[in-house]
């Protein structure tokens, strides 16, 4: 399955992001293969550095180092969708600013309801940082569901159990581009996270 082909945005009404960067995941995916869905922030403002661009994208370099500190032995998008882990965006267009509209944010929500539906095996998702927290958050309301993860700092949410879709939950920070190598202390809560997401699919086969 390529999810290019499954889901997409038709009439990008959004008008605090950049369309040029348009990019939903074009990779090869077994739906059933996929046991964790991390979700970020929003498309790069060079697609080049898009997570599954060739070359060494800047998505994928901070991405992978994150797994890496988190104890896993990748050196690649490639290992770590090997490892049942699909890598995608809650807005599916870049930035044009600091923020993304809470109207961008409820629109692009749709489209990544659709996309998590193509993956009926997931047993975790990793939110990482506070716009896939609201997409979530707007899905599960959609759905009549409760919030997934309340108001507040993610430093203070970490460390619950929440569930959404009866799947475990974990609020994290955003492991996509330059700032992930900037601010170490949330590097080091990226890692931790990501290594409590592993040891859960680890322990259910």
């Amino acid at each position: 399955m390529r999810v290019n082909k499954c889901i997409g945005c038709e009439n990008f009404p959004c008008d605090d992001v950049n369309k040029n960067c348009y990019i939903i995941p074009k990779i090869s995916v077994k739906p059933e293969a996929i046991k964790i869905i991390m979700i970020s922030e929003a498309s790069p403002k060079d697609l080049s550095d898009d997570f599954y661009a060739k070359g060494n994208p800047l998505y994928a370099q901070t991405t992978i180092q994150a797994f890496m500190d988190a104890g896993a032995k990748v050196t690649s998008m490639k290992d770590i969708l090997d490892m049942g882990i699909y890598v995608t965006t809650a807005i599916k267009c870049g930035k044009t600013g600091y923020g993304i509209k809470t109207d961008t944010i409820k629109e692009c929500s749709f489209i990544l309801e659709k996309e998590l539906a193509l993956f009926p095996y997931v047993k975790v998702f990793l939110l990482m940082g506070d716009v896939a927290i609201k997409t979530i958050n707007y899905i599960a309301k959609r759905a009549g569901e409760k919030r997934v993860i309340p108001a507040g700092s993610t430093y203070k949410l970490r460390g619950k159990k929440y569930l959404f879709q009866s799947k475990r939950v974990f609020p994290s920070y955003l492991q996509a581009g330059p700032s992930f190598f900037i601010e170490k202390s949330k590097r080091k809560m990226i890692a931790e996270d990501i290594a409590a997401a592993l040891k859960i699919i680890k322990s259910k086969g």
